[in-house]
């Protein structure tokens, strides 16, 4: 392995163990526990390829730090699930980007996913249609073992109500030739958005999925990687509950 691969590795991992620094002093502990493991395992691999023994202590010393860490917070995020007090709060701020659907949900898709709950008055129009998705795509990019997913959403009672019906027919049968099958309810009297995997974990976003911002054009920045997209000021609350709701 040649010295800039190696730099290169030590510096990626000075970037992510800073981020979950950060994270981790700002609360968001599911999220920078990820961090912490994804930065431990780029310092291994620097700590396999250096020769200097005194830069070997330095980093076995380091790596034994963020271990002790990322295994304190693992503890008592589990003893704050198993006592039902677990929550966390995002503030996604006006304009923000970095917030795709990926990067805000994985830290909470654990393999062994298999069913979600998706509960938004909202998924009506076009860009909400395109959304939900999105959604969809993500659960099938980060979890293999998703086979089930519910929408209970509203139709707009003033509106003809065809293209909803036919898109999420369309997105069924697609999600079908997956293996997934999705079950769709509507209901006049919903309000509350939430979102609910059935290892326990619950995101409730203010705006629902519908917080990115409308690019400025087809061919702008954002348009089709939503890690790029403006949002709109939202906030997201994780909750963790031992009993998953079913249907």
């Amino acid at each position: 392995m040649t010295d800039n691969h190696v730099s290169g590795m030590e510096a990626s991992a000075v970037s992510v163990l800073k981020r979950a620094v950060e994270l981790d002093q700002s609360g968001r502990f599911q999220d920078s526990l990820v961090c912490y493991q994804e930065g431990i395992q780029l310092l291994i691999d620097v700590l396999k390829a250096l020769k200097d023994e005194s830069k070997r202590g330095h980093y076995r010393e380091k790596i034994k730090g963020y271990m002790d860490r990322a295994e304190q917070i693992k503890a008592h995020v589990n003893q704050m699930k198993e006592d039902g007090k677990y929550h966390e709060q995002i503030k996604i701020p006006e304009d923000a980007t970095g917030f795709s659907y990926e990067a805000l949900f994985k830290p909470y898709i654990s393999s062994a996913l298999s069913e979600v709950w998706v509960e938004d008055p909202y998924i009506r129009h076009t860009h909400q249609l395109y959304n939900f998705l999105r959604f969809c795509e993500m659960l099938l990019k980060v979890c293999s073992k998703v086979k089930r997913i519910h929408l209970l959403t509203s139709q707009d009672e003033q509106a003809d109500n065809a293209q909803q019906s036919s898109a999420l027919s369309e997105l069924r049968d697609s999600l079908g030739g997956q293996g997934v099958t999705l079950d769709v309810q509507y209901s006049s009297t919903i309000h509350d958005r939430e979102i609910r995997f059935d290892n326990g974990w619950i995101i409730k976003i203010g705006r629902g999925l519908d917080y990115f911002k409308k690019p400025q054009g087809r061919f702008s920045i954002g348009y089709c990687d939503y890690d790029l997209r403006r949002c709109q000021e939202t906030s997201v609350d994780i909750f963790h509950t031992k009993h998953t709701k079913t249907l």
